[in-house]
């Protein structure tokens, strides 16, 4: 069970032990901004930092306290789940 307000984060820690997450985002980042990123570069480091960016938190045990970072959160898992969905049908 997750401890009373660290639900999100503990969801953003999961993701960036995931190694599913991470080549998501090395095939996002050539797909959305076209960079030259083989699978297996972003690492778990590299994946908390994306998201500690993207939910402008400093750390990500900030999230939960951050309406704006939970929303952000919630698309991010949403958007990840879609394409590991989608990457379930393609094989």
């Amino acid at each position: 069970m997750v401890a009373r307000g660290k639900r999100w984060a503990n969801v953003a820690g999961i993701l960036c032990a995931d190694p599913a997450f991470r080549l998501y985002l090395d095939r996002r980042a050539r797909a959305k901004f076209e960079l030259d990123v083989p699978d297996g570069t972003h690492t778990e480091a590299d994946a908390a930092e994306w998201i500690r960016r993207a939910c402008e938190v400093a750390s990500r045990k900030d999230i939960d306290g951050n309406p704006s970072a939970v929303r952000v959160m919630t698309g991010i898992r949403s958007r990840f789940e879609f394409w590991k969905n989608k990457q379930g049908k393609a094989t």
